[in-house]
């Protein structure tokens, strides 16, 4: 099993982690189509051209560890658009 699919799995577990890490989820944004744009501060802005579709999301600081709030968007985000 493939580093991005590890977690992909780990952002559809419920209860929903408390330890994502930016860097993996950015690494699984990117790995499903997604690049990353710079939002205004902290914000971050992530496309995916084919589809259409833009994630916006807080990149977390000083902790590396993504709020669970963002995780669950995310994964709504992409469960209603088909990407898992």
């Amino acid at each position: 099993m493939s580093k991005h699919q590890k977690s992909i799995e780990r952002l559809c577990a419920k209860p929903t982690p408390a330890d994502i890490k930016w860097s993996e989820l950015k690494g699984v944004l990117e790995h499903l189509g997604y690049k990353m744009l710079k939002g205004s501060g902290s914000r971050r802005k992530f496309f995916h051209a084919g589809k259409d579709l833009l994630i916006i999301c807080h990149e977390p600081h000083p902790s590396p560890d993504v709020d669970k709030g963002c995780v669950d968007d995310v994964y709504d985000h992409l469960k209603e658009n088909g990407l898992i």
